[in-house]
């Protein structure tokens, strides 16, 4: 297993933008799909975007035209650009392998604990 680690979040105006940014090691970066993720208080878990090896991506409806997941492999990085930000849009946000993903949803589906296939994550706060 790998761990990321996520950076970037903070306390931006509705309307505003941030940067999030992911540090992924090259040898998963150029062979598996990274995704952010992002839990608010009292919800569950959701995928807001996703960027494979070669480069394809997709994106939850609810950020569509709003955000961008992109990757620089020189920098061993994959990014999450968010712009015109919602109170909504506040929650922790973490990176993580479609690996990792699927292995914390079998644990929480089998009664065992998800959260150890998950990071730290990135605190984004929406307010005026």
């Amino acid at each position: 297993q790998v761990h990321l680690v996520e950076s970037g979040g903070g306390l931006v105006q509705p309307g505003g933008s941030l940067r999030l940014s992911c540090a992924v090691p090259g040898s998963i970066l150029s062979a598996d799909t990274v995704g952010w993720y992002r839990r608010a208080p009292g919800k569950q878990r959701e995928m807001v975007a996703l960027i494979s090896a070669d480069g394809s991506s997709n994106y939850a409806d609810f950020v569509k035209g709003r955000f961008t997941i992109s990757r620089d492999n020189a920098r061993n990085t994959v990014y999450l650009q968010m712009n015109s930000l919602r109170s909504e849009d506040t929650a922790v946000y973490c990176c993580n392998t479609d690996e990792r993903v699927r292995d914390a949803i079998n644990a929480a589906l089998t009664g065992g604990n998800g959260e150890i296939f998950w990071g730290q994550g990135t605190q984004v706060t929406v307010s005026s």
